[in-house]
C-alpha cells in the first residue's frame, strides 16, 4: 500500500487541476484565432482557469457519440445554428439560463442587448453573425452599380457572368426573391412544388451566364480575374479582399442569407457551471467586439461601441433588416430532395 500512496496523491492533484480546466471546441483557422485572442485568453487571465482549445469540423456526430457513451470529452462548443436545433432537440446539449447572462457594458439587459436570433434557442447563446451575399468589381461592372438581388438576375442592364456556388442553398431563395416573393414568405413558397418550379425557372433565365464554383475561396478570384462581374460569396472572403488586399469590390446586402454560430454546453459535462461562466464571459460586450476582425458581426448591440466605425457597415449584423435568416429546419427537411432536383436541373 505504501507504494500506491504517491500514485494516489498524484491522481488527487491531477483531479483538482482538471477541475479547473475547461475543454472548448470550435472551428480553428482565423476564426478560432480570434476567439483565442478575444475570449479564451482574457477569460483565463481574469479567472485563472485553464482552457484546452480544440478544433472540429462541425456537425453533431461527435457530440452524440460522447453523450450516448457517457464519455464526455468536450465541455463548451461552438455550434452552427443548423446543427444546434437538431442537437438541442435530441437532448445532446444543456439548456442555458439566458436570464443569467450579464447586461451589456452600457447597462442594457441581455435580453434587449442581444439580437433576437442570438437567444432564439434554449441551448445556445449567439456568438457571431455570418452571411452569404453577392459582390461586384467596380473596375469591371457595366451598367451602373447593382443594389438588389433582382439586379443580380438582370443580365440586360448588367451584362456579364455571375458566379454561384454549385448547390441549391441560397440560390433557390435568391431566385424566388428576385422573382417577387417577399423575403418573409420565401421558405413557405419554397416548400411547395410550384414554388420550387418557380425558383428553378428563375435560375434558368440566367443559366447561360452562370459560372459554377465549389469553394468559397474561388469567389474573390473570379471577381478579381474577370471570370465573373458578380459573385456569390461568404462575406468574410470579400471583406478580407477589400481590407487586406485593397480590392475594388463592393458588397451588396439585399437578400443576403445570414445565420449564426452559438456557444453551447455538451449534455452531461461535469463542468457545466464553469462552461456557463465561460459563455457569460465570452458573449459579453468586449469579447464579442473582437469578431469583426474576421468579418463576423457581434450579436450584442453594446459591442459596437468597441468596433472600428469604418468596419461596422461591412458586417452582416449591421444589415439584418435587408437579409433573410437561413432556415436550418427547412434545409434539414428538404435538402436531400432539392439537392437531387438541383443536380437534375444542372444536366438539362
Amino acid at each position: 500500500m505504501k507504494r500506491l500512496l504517491p500514485v494516489l496523491a498524484l491522481a488527487s492533484v491531477c483531479s483538482i487541476a482538471n477541475a479547473d480546466q475547461l475543454t472548448a471546441v470550435s472551428f480553428g483557422g482565423a476564426y478560432g484565432a480570434a476567439q483565442q485572442k478575444h475570449m479564451l485568453d482574457p477569460f483565463m487571465k481574469e479567472t485563472g482557469h485553464k482552457i484546452l482549445f480544440e478544433n472540429y469540423s462541425g456537425g453533431i456526430a461527435e457530440i452524440k457519440a460522447q453523450v450516448e457513451s457517457g464519455n464526455i470529452l468536450w465541455d463548451v462548443i461552438d455550434v452552427e445554428v443548423i446543427d444546434l436545433e437538431r442537437a438541442c432537440s435530441e437532448g445532446l446539449l444543456e439548456v442555458i439560463d439566458h436570464a443569467s447572462l450579464p447586461p451589456g457594458d452600457d447597462g442594457v439587459p441581455a435580453a434587449e442587448d442581444f439580437s433576437e436570433a442570438a437567444l432564439a434557442n434554449e441551448c445556445g447563446v449567439g456568438n457571431i453573425v455570418w452571411t452569404v451575399l453577392y459582390a461586384y468589381n467596380n473596375d469591371t461592372i457595366k451598367g451602373g452599380q447593382p443594389s438588389s438581388i433582382a439586379d443580380f438576375f438582370d443580365t440586360k442592364t448588367y451584362p456579364g457572368k455571375r458566379a454561384l456556388r454549385k448547390r441549391p442553398q441560397v440560390n433557390l431563395e435568391w431566385a424566388l426573391i428576385a422573382d417577387g416573393v417577399p423575403k418573409e414568405q420565401v421558405y413557405e413558397v419554397l416548400e411547395t412544388d410550384e414554388g420550387q418550379a418557380r425558383a428553378f425557372a428563375k435560375l434558368a433565365t440566367i443559366a447561360d451566364d452562370i459560372v459554377w464554383f465549389d469553394s468559397w475561396s474561388q469567389a474573390p478570384q473570379l471577381l478579381n480575374d474577370g471570370g465573373a462581374v458578380m459573385v456569390q460569396s461568404a462575406n468574410g472572403r470579400i471583406f478580407d479582399a477589400i481590407q487586406s488586399e485593397g480590392k475594388p469590390f463592393e458588397m451588396v446586402w439585399d437578400a443576403h442569407l445570414y445565420d449564426l454560430d452559438v456557444w453551447a454546453i455538451v449534455k452531461g459535462t461535469k463542468k457545466k457551471d464553469l462552461a456557463m461562466e465561460f459563455i457569460r464571459f465570452a458573449t459579453s460586450s468586449k469579447p464579442l467586439s473582437g469578431m469583426p476582425e474576421v468579418a463576423y458581426g457581434p450579436t450584442r448591440n453594446s459591442s459596437y461601441a468597441y468596433v472600428d466605425k469604418a468596419v461596422i457597415p461591412k458586417l452582416p449584423s449591421s444589415h439584418l433588416d435587408k437579409g433573410v435568416k437561413a432556415s436550418g429546419e427547412f434545409w434539414a427537411d428538404y435538402g436531400e430532395s432539392l439537392g437531387e432536383k438541383f443536380n437534375e436541373w444542372l444536366l438539362k
